[in-house]
């Protein structure tokens, strides 16, 4: 496949990284590279790996079965107290938890626009829900994608931009990638693998490529999309953490994600501030977009509904989700805690969705020959114990253990 090819079977692994680029990563990343400088840096190199490992087997389930993750689970089981049991928690973790993060993302999207515009987030914040309302209602999934994808593409140059304008210390970001734990800093590691492992995008993935391709003859193009997108979406957050990291003074607190802007301002100049806060809007509107769509899918799978992006109970899912953020950021409540926490949620409720990944993926009744190796079920599993132990360390921090 040549260089012309690979970039035109990117598609659904875009969006997937468009959902993960959102407010949370660009705060999770600015407060992790203030507060801890460069010493995070391995935590996401891991992560882009247990994101590949996991949207991969995502991507090859609904590739080859044509189902969503969420139908997967629910015909997997014979027993209806596990049948229900599994229903609940992809309706409630994320078609509950997709609605939750929505304020956070349209807000953090506004903050960008504010710092440029100087007009409102509680004004900026409504109107874009409303455009990525109208984007999502048009039923096109080829426009959505490439919607996507070109946002992507302007939040990428404009944080990397940044990067190289506030000077980064290189050695620093050589020993960044030398695994670390300094004290405290379980919560923010645990935060930024959530940011980045995102259970809703396992639904969104395994249901999004099979608007692109057709079946298991397109599982290597599907593969380059997956591994590139994510890469590309680990170069952006690890330009966000480097900026951070390079403005402030170690042990500094960041209390509004929005500010950040301000603060590069003196230090690398007025184009500095501007791309960033661009960077924030492509962030957040990316995220408010696709976070609705994954929770549709997710939700009309377990359900067994329709996943036709035109059908009626399907649009009644993201318009409620959506809905629920432009409510929230019409009011103006600050994101940057809230949207922390729910990294941190993502990154305690992930190992439960990704052991129901694991267990149907070996199904060779709906895989064949697909099913995962031994090498895919090793990688899985150890991404999985990771996430599992951030987490119980995540929760000890909290009550003073760790």
């Amino acid at each position: 496949m040549g260089i012309v090819e690979r970039i035109r079977a990117i598609g659904p692994g875009a969006m997937v990284a468009a959902a993960f680029i959102g407010p949370g990563t660009v705060t999770t990343a600015s407060v992790t590279g203030a507060r801890f400088g460069y010493a995070l840096i391995w935590t996401i190199a891991f992560s882009v790996i247990a994101t590949i490992v996991l949207q991969e087997m995502s991507a090859r389930l609904g590739l080859v079965t044509r189902e969503g993750l969420g139908e997967a689970l629910r015909g997997r089981f014979d027993n209806p107290v596990l049948r229900y049991a599994s229903v609940a928690l992809v309706v409630s973790a994320i078609g509950i938890g997709t609605a939750a993060y929505e304020t956070g993302n349209i807000l953090g999207g506004a903050a960008g626009l504010e710092t440029v515009t100087g007009i409102s987030a509680s004004i900026w914040g409504p109107l874009m829900g409303l455009i990525g309302a109208t984007l999502l209602w048009t039923g096109r999934y080829k426009l959505i994608e490439r919607a996507l994808i070109g946002l992507v593409a302007i939040m990428g140059i404009s944080f990397f931009i940044d990067a190289i304008l506030i000077g980064p210390d290189f050695s620093a970001i050589a020993t960044g990638f030398i695994p670390t734990v300094p004290e405290g800093s379980a919560f923010l590691i645990t935060g930024l693998v959530g940011t980045t492992v995102v259970g809703y995008n396992l639904f969104l993935h395994a249901s999004s490529v099979q608007e692109r391709w057709d079946g298991p003859q397109d599982l290597a193009e599907c593969r380059t999309d997956t591994i590139a997108s994510i890469v590309i979406g680990g170069l952006i957050t690890l330009s966000i953490l480097i900026t951070a990291a390079a403005v402030f003074p170690v042990g500094t607190e960041i209390s509004d994600v929005g500010t950040m802007a301000e603060q590069l301002e003196p230090v690398a100049g007025t184009y500095a501030k501007i791309f960033f806060s661009i960077g924030l809007f492509a962030a957040g509107f990316t995220s408010a977009t696709t976070a609705p769509l994954a929770g549709a899918y997710a939700t009309a799978g377990a359900l067994g509904w329709d996943r036709d992006l035109t059908a009626t109970k399907f649009r009644a899912v993201w318009i409620t989700i959506l809905g629920t953020g432009i409510v929230f950021s019409a009011l103006d409540f600050s994101p940057v805690q809230a949207i922390l926490f729910a990294q941190v949620a993502n990154g305690v409720l992930l190992p439960i969705i990704a052991l129901f990944l694991i267990f149907v993926m070996n199904d060779t009744t709906k895989l064949d020959s697909y099913v995962n190796s031994t090498v895919q079920n090793v990688l899985g599993g150890l991404v999985t114990l990771v996430v599992v132990w951030l987490g119980f360390r995540s929760l000890l921090s909290l009550v003073g253990v760790f």
